[in-house]
């Protein structure tokens, strides 16, 4: 189980390096996914973070992804997009930063 959940990871945070070395129209909201997703497998390597809880914050680290390539599919991605994406990115790190210190640990 911790081997997927790690490979999970390892693959989602490949992903996004791959895709945050492209051009882009967001590179503060790609610099903050980066964190995150480095915060999330900084709580999976300590053992802060449960293997559901792991699942819970990819997915949605996956729906904001979304979000943000959907915002860019028309080619401009405009103010308020930008104001939605960091409020959905403002939410998440509130959501690591809760789980992380939740006195749960994996194992």
């Amino acid at each position: 189980m911790k081997l997927s959940s790690f490979l999970a990871l390892a693959f989602l945070v490949c992903m996004f390096v791959g895709i945050a070395s492209a051009q882009d129209k967001t590179p503060v909201v790609n610099q903050r996914e980066r964190n995150q997703q480095a915060r999330i497998a900084a709580g999976v390597k300590s053992g802060q973070l449960t293997p559901a809880e792991t699942r819970r914050l990819e997915r949605q680290e996956g729906r904001i992804k979304a979000h943000e390539l959907s915002a860019k599919s028309d080619g401009k991605v405009t103010k308020a997009e930008r104001r939605s994406l960091n409020r959905q990115l403002n939410r998440e790190s509130r959501r690591i930063h809760r789980l992380k210190h939740n006195n749960k640990t994996a194992g």
